[in-house]
């Protein structure tokens, strides 16, 4: 099962990243100033994931592929790495929809 990790970036702000279960991060969080915008942000992603049209497909100004997911006000609330092809993008998005809905979480901050 997948897990959503919090900590405290150089800032001092919150960002969590949401862990598939090999441990390999699949989403990063923006930076939030509260712990209870943190949470909602999971709750968020939790609820968004499920539903394709909310993930953004992107490429890089280098070509490589990546994605974002978004809320239903259409804000950014995480971003995947670089993907080497198209295909492992995809692959990385059906992770974020297997495990997001049930990852537990770690308070790192």
């Amino acid at each position: 099962m997948g897990k959503f990790e919090i900590k405290k970036d150089k800032a001092g702000k919150l960002r969590f990243n949401l862990k598939a279960s090999n441990g390999q991060v699949i989403l990063t969080s923006e930076a939030y100033n509260s712990k209870a915008a943190c949470d909602n942000g999971i709750e968020s992603v939790r609820k968004n994931s499920q539903n394709d049209a909310m993930f953004e497909r992107n490429k890089a100004k280098d070509g490589r592929p990546y994605f974002n997911l978004k809320a239903s006000n259409g804000q950014v609330i995480g971003a995947s790495q670089m993907y080497a092809s198209a295909s492992s993008m995809a692959s990385g998005i059906a992770s974020v929809k297997k495990n997001a809905p049930k990852a537990t979480v770690a308070d790192n901050s």
